[in-house]
């Protein structure tokens, strides 16, 4: 059963139709998978793998709405330049 919810995504700008896990998963939780740590030769920590629960695929999604990219103007990116309170916010002008 497919447990459906919007998302947006920033490495692609869009609106997607994506799958959530099953929130009633005897395995899982509702979390979509489990946390693993594991170990070197020494039995010292190396990190944690993350292992996909069957009850989720999170490969399943469809773009619903492509977004633009937004690009700040040029007049904004070089705005700090002709700020003359600084990049800081403040100047070292006597007030008068």
């Amino acid at each position: 059963m497919l447990r459906l919810r919007i998302q947006y995504t920033s490495c692609r700008p869009a609106l997607i139709l994506t799958d959530t896990p099953d929130p009633h998963c005897r395995d899982c939780q509702g979390e979509g998978g489990h946390h693993r740590d594991y170990g070197d030769e020494s039995g010292e920590y190396a990190g944690t793998e993350w292992e996909p629960c069957p009850c989720w695929d999170e490969a399943r999604c469809w773009v619903l709405l492509p977004l633009p990219r937004l690009h700040r103007p040029r007049f904004l990116s070089r705005r700090h330049d002709r700020d003359p309170w600084g990049p800081a916010g403040y100047s070292d002008e006597p007030p008068f």
